[in-house]
């Protein structure tokens, strides 16, 4: 009897153990951070427990040492071993997303196959065999780790030793600054109106030169274009232009738009750019060089507030302190042959515009999937089907699969959502109200527009 009570007892002490390290667990979690859910679990496995609080004095040391003197002096030497497996030893995995932004900038394999293995053993995952800042990346943002205290000051010197027009860009505000990361391009910080000035970015268009339907003949009829309409007015901005400028700040209809094209994630946007709040001037929008999960991180030249480009919300900056939040347009995807017939009355942008280039990035460098991270994506789509997505009246994101809607409208099926209905037009779907008004949708690939909307609706459900 003796036994059995020793042996139930050691039953009841080892499930008090295993509720108590359960709980420590959830606490060590960040606070109010939501249960990942299922599918994260099952691709990403179940997360390491975080600690709370400062780091040490001496972690910091090591911290400085290894990535912020290391990044300013573009060495790496012993000093910064050192400081590397004082890092490992910490057991802190707050500290990866560090490691993270400084692997990013690494070109040397051998310190990133190290760089990736003293991250992979703070997560606790087995490490990478290529792809090394990428595979950690994804990690980091699927299981949501947490960011080490200071982690903006440590990001901004690493990034801003590399790329010094990113001064600017790097303050506080409504980001999260884990999941920006650098898209391989310089910050496009011309003026206003310098669009035939050279930089060693993505440049962005102002004022485009445009001609009629008629006098575009480079353009052939199965060319995808990006159709905008604006008080009764068309133009047609072709994806060639788009994909090597990403940025248009133009004017239709008497309006001035800011036209931002994020070829990682198939969407192009129409932002209005005018009858803004007092004391705001028409904000001059172009591409920063950076990413939040492979999506470009667009900003304003003139005060340098950084927008969210998939919610045209101003985050950081002068803007944002206005909270500014910038209006919609339509923007079509669809052919250069139906859409001029549809609109012969459309102008077009100029071939020269494209600077000689030709790029078809969806069918060439992002034909398998996105290039950059972006952890864990919704799985009711696959990560590149394309959807059109609209906010409804009562601020409820929807997308529709654009696949299965272009096939029930042109059978004649309605489709709506709330206050929302679609309808084609020239070849591509728009979403507009009751009264056939502008509504101000575009298309995306899913995984964009599922991670800048989580709790999107989907149309068929």
């Amino acid at each position: 009897m003796a036994s059995a009570n020793s042996f139930q007892s050691r039953i009841f002490l080892l499930a008090f153990l295993v509720t108590l390290s359960l709980l420590w667990f959830d606490a060590a979690r960040a606070e109010g951070a939501a249960p990942l859910p299922d599918y994260v679990i099952k691709k990403f496995g179940k997360p390491p427990a975080i600690p709370k609080g400062p780091l040490s004095k001496e972690l910091q040391s090591s911290v400085q040492v290894a990535f912020v003197d290391s990044a300013k002096q573009s060495t790496w030497g012993r000093d910064q071993a050192k400081a590397l497996g004082e890092i490992a030893a910490s057991k802190d995995p707050r500290i990866v997303w560090i490691i993270s932004d400084f692997m990013r900038f690494v070109a040397d394999a051998e310190l990133s196959a190290t760089l990736a293995g003293t991250a992979s053993e703070l997560l606790g995952i087995g490490p990478p065999s290529e792809n090394y800042w990428g595979y950690v990346t994804d990690q980091l943002i699927a299981w949501d780790i947490p960011a080490p205290p200071d982690y903006l000051r440590v990001k901004r010197a690493i990034y801003t030793d590399f790329v010094p027009g990113w001064d600017k860009i790097f303050v506080e505000g409504n980001i999260d600054w884990r999941h920006v990361s650098w898209g391989g391009v310089l910050i496009d910080n011309r003026e206003y109106d310098k669009t035939d000035e050279q930089c060693n970015c993505i440049p962005a268009a102002d004022n485009p030169e445009v001609s009629s339907a008629k006098d575009a003949a480079w353009l052939k009829d199965e060319d995808i274009v990006f159709g905008i309409e604006v008080n009764g007015e068309y133009r047609a901005y072709p994806r060639r232009i788009m994909e090597v400028r990403e940025m248009v700040n133009d004017t239709l209809g008497g309006r001035h738009l800011g036209i931002p094209y994020c070829t990682l994630c198939g969407a192009a946007q129409a932002y209005f750019t005018d009858r803004l709040p007092e004391g705001i001037d028409r904000p001059v929008l172009r591409t920063s060089g950076l990413l939040i999960r492979s999506n470009k991180v667009m900003y304003d030249v003139n005060t340098y507030s950084v927008f969210d480009t998939f919610l045209g919300k101003a985050v950081t900056g002068p803007l944002a302190e206005k909270k500014l939040q910038l209006k919609q347009a339509s923007v079509v995807t669809t052919d250069w042959g139906t859409w001029k017939k549809a609109h012969p009355e459309t102008t077009v942008l100029v071939e020269a515009l494209a600077l000689g280039r030709d790029f078809d990035f969806r069918n060439t460098r992002d034909a398998d999937g996105p290039i950059f991270p972006i952890g864990d994506v919704d799985p009711r789509l696959p990560v590149h089907e394309d959807v059109i997505g609209v906010i409804t009246a009562s601020g409820k994101p929807v997308a529709f699969q654009r696949s299965k809607a272009f096939v029930a409208l042109k059978k004649g099926e309605k489709i709506t959502f709330e206050n929302v209905r679609l309808q084609l037009d020239a070849g591509g779907i728009k979403v507009v109200d009751a009264d056939g008004s502008d509504l101000g949708s575009h298309q995306a690939f899913w995984f964009a527009w599922s991670q800048f909307h989580p709790q999107t609706a989907l149309w068929p459900g």
